[in-house]
């Protein structure tokens, strides 16, 4: 009886204990009306958002600075249920929480999005909206600030087995142009199908979602007419500063066999996996790209990769590249002059050389199938963090190859080689900021004067439009006293 008594005493002083420790809880709060909450950010900016495509989340941090408890007694977005803007407080989400509590010197996230509705507007616009905090009845708030962006949509229609996502945007013969007017986003793969063509005007701004791209098909046709003002842009379709120079964000620009006449020029290529794949399907029909200054930059995988293609390349800038800068594989004909490869990967280990020169494949029946290959690469740098920046290798057929006034980063013999005709061998080009980029040499570089002034007179201006014809250096940039900063 004893031993039942105690316990039930003891259960009545436990009741006691939680009903005065509830109470005292209830005291601890922070009731001052003068309280106020501190924030990790008085604004939120959402950098420029497409209608339609909601943004990627941010993040604020809401501080409890007082020692004791205290209760926001509301949380809510100024415009209501009527906001494009929508927030996620402690696992939920809506456009009004009530009663939330933060412990002494603690605190809280609070998430917020944006999806923009379209309108008829072709510039940029502001969209804004605020988060009202009131606890104990002072009233704060956050602001909410997003740039929104009409567009044109591509959407795939088409999803066939064992190929990628598309929506045909030029048909068998016909010829369709995109315009600048506004920004394309393309969600699968925009596809030019056979003697189909596609121009796309200077300045214009195409925008891949991932794993999204651009096919020209077998026969098919681009033609890419960017200028040094207006060039015309390709990347992914996150637009905020996290997403500004991160590879991989969207699939390829992938040229197939037919045209003779495929063109690139002033073309911003950037934050993709590979920044143009061009190869023979089936059967050579005289396919051709010439590739005049464009920057292909940011690439998870290869800037460039060729099978069997044929490609006359001038003023062109690859860089940080998790792979390949210049793939040139299975044979084909290329000439590049006054290209700059300065392939300092910086989101991880690379474990292949900057340019790559192949012209075989090992068939299922452990064959060597060759075919004929010829390269003249002039007025280049090659150069990144690797020891070794160039690997050839050659089968059977015919592999004639030549470096002319280039500088390059390799272990190979090129002094003593005939291949390579006055090469600056492992040296520095001092690159103003590669970590950016900025592959322009600096006034102490020792390619500036070094070109080759026959291959120079052939392409006389540089990617900024400077003469180059007088004391020509090598690679896309001239150097001058006041350097011109290239167009991002």
């Amino acid at each position: 009886m004893t031993s039942r008594i105690l316990s039930a005493v003891l259960i009545l002083i436990i009741g006691i204990l939680i009903i005065f420790s509830s109470c005292k809880k209830d005291d601890d709060f922070d009731t001052n009306p003068t309280i106020s909450l501190r924030f990790s950010a008085d604004t939120l900016i959402f950098d420029t958002v497409f209608t339609t495509i909601g943004s990627i989340t941010e993040r604020i941090s809401v501080y409890n600075p007082s020692d004791k408890t205290i209760k926001i007694s509301s949380i809510r977005l100024a415009k209501g249920a009527t906001s494009r803007y929508s927030m996620n407080v402690d696992g939920q989400s809506g456009t009004a929480f009530q009663d939330i509590e933060i412990r002494g010197n603690d605190s809280i996230f609070l998430f917020a999005k944006v999806n923009i509705n379209p309108n008829d507007q072709t510039e940029p616009f502001i969209l804004t909206d605020s988060i009202v905090f009131e606890t104990n009845g002072n009233p704060q708030d956050v602001d909410l600030v997003a740039w929104g962006q009409n567009a044109r949509y591509i959407l795939w229609n088409q999803d066939p087995e064992n190929l990628p996502r598309y929506k045909i945007v030029a048909g068998e013969g016909v010829d369709t142009t995109w315009t600048s007017d506004l920004p394309i986003v393309v969600y699968g793969y925009a596809v030019v199908d056979s003697t189909g063509s596609l121009t796309i005007e200077a300045g214009t701004k195409i925008y891949f979602h991932s794993g999204s791209g651009l096919w020209i098909y077998k026969g098919g046709s681009l033609k890419v007419m960017g200028t040094q003002e207006e060039p015309v842009y390709f990347q992914g379709d996150r637009l905020e500063a996290a997403y500004k120079d991160l590879p991989g964000q969207w699939d390829r620009i992938w040229i197939n066999e037919g045209a003779v006449d495929n063109e690139i020029n002033y073309a911003i290529i950037r934050n993709g996996f590979i920044g143009l794949q061009l190869e023979t399907l089936q059967e050579f029909m005289g396919n051709q790209l010439y590739l005049s200054n464009t920057i292909i930059e940011n690439m998870s995988g290869a800037g460039i990769l060729t099978r069997y293609y044929f490609v006359a390349g001038q003023n062109c800038v690859i860089t940080n590249c998790g792979q390949y800068a210049l793939a040139l594989t299975l044979g084909g004909g290329y000439d590049f002059r006054q290209t700059t490869i300065g392939n300092n990967w910086r989101h991880g280990i690379r474990n292949t050389a900057s340019v790559y020169l192949n012209n075989y494949f090992i068939d299922q029946d452990n064959q060597v199938v060759a075919y004929p290959f010829s390269a003249n690469i002039a007025n280049t740098i090659i150069y990144g963090n690797q020891k070794e920046e160039l690997v050839i290798e050659d089968s059977v057929a015919e592999f004639l190859y030549t470096f002319d006034h280039c500088l390059i980063k390799t272990e190979l013999d090129v002094l003593a080689d005939t291949n390579f005709k006055a090469i600056l061998k492992n040296q520095d080009p001092l690159f103003i900021d590669p970590t950016v980029n900025n592959l322009q040499p600096d006034s102490l570089s020792p390619v500036i004067g070094a070109g080759n002034p026959g291959i120079a007179n052939t392409v006389p201006f540089d990617i900024n439009g400077i003469d180059r014809t007088q004391r020509p250096d090598i690679g896309a940039y001239q150097w001058t006293p006041t350097q011109i900063e290239r167009r991002r």
